[in-house]
């Protein structure tokens, strides 16, 4: 019987075989990743995932809102998608109050440093969208 953690020992395994795979993962990082996905227009947001698919239901604003709130408890593991989300919600018209109020309620959820971590991150994009 081996001391080591059989996690661990998973872990080496994925990563050296990354490694061997192509190197240049082991330097590579996800932080700014989302900008290689475009900001679907608002009409096509709305076709996909609001009143397009289900003309009863939610409309693509409120479902991003929910996101970003699920993500928010999340926390700082979804940042990426937290600033996607920010940037769709905008162009789907919602309001820095609606985000930020949002985010705000998730703290009693997910705790005040996740609604921190998320308000950064939301803050980052928003003052990006006024330039």
């Amino acid at each position: 019987m081996t001391d080591q953690n059989p996690f661990d020992a998973m872990m080496k395994m994925g990563q050296d075989w990354a490694k061997a795979m192509n190197p240049a993962l082991e330097s590579f990082t996800p932080k700014g990743f989302e900008t290689l996905f475009p900001t679907m227009p608002k009409d096509m947001m709305e076709a996909f995932m609001g009143k397009g698919i289900s003309p009863d239901g939610l409309d693509a604003k409120t479902r991003l809102l929910l996101t970003l709130a699920a993500l928010t408890i999340l926390g700082a593991q979804a940042e990426a998608q937290i600033r996607m989300t920010v940037r769709h919600l905008i162009e789907a018209g919602a309001t820095k109050q609606e985000v930020a109020e949002t985010i705000a309620q998730m703290g009693m959820f997910g705790g005040v440093p996740a609604m921190t971590k998320a308000m950064e991150l939301a803050n980052d994009v928003l003052e990006k969208d006024e330039t």
